[in-house]
């Protein structure tokens, strides 16, 4: 089951730079290792994570195999309204996760 974690302030002062967290749960398998028998086990990794805010793309990050297991990704935004960010991570295999958390804005 996908599963992601997501830390957004619930307020914050209109202008102010606010600190993004996420999680995502997630094996993250590169594609390079090979099984005891030899057979090389199939990439499954995260290829993408976006977030927007209010409908607007705050920021986006293209993954690639050398990322660890449930990766963590910080970043900072400016607090402009009072909305919501969504948040969406897509891979291999169908995988594909979406959050939305709310923020208001003085």
């Amino acid at each position: 089951m996908a599963r992601a974690v997501v830390t957004v302030p619930a307020q914050a002062k209109r202008g102010e730079i606010i600190e993004i967290k996420t999680l995502a749960a997630h094996a993250m398998e590169t594609g390079f290792r090979r099984t005891q028998l030899g057979e090389l086990i199939p990439r499954d990794i995260i290829r993408r994570f976006t977030c927007t805010y209010n409908g607007v793309e705050v920021y986006r990050v293209d993954l690639h195999p050398a990322v660890a297991a449930n990766p963590l990704i910080a970043f900072t935004t400016t607090a402009t309204e009072t909305g919501t960010l969504s948040f969406q991570w897509v891979g291999d295999n169908g995988y594909s996760v979406t959050e939305i958390a709310a923020i208001r804005v003085e």
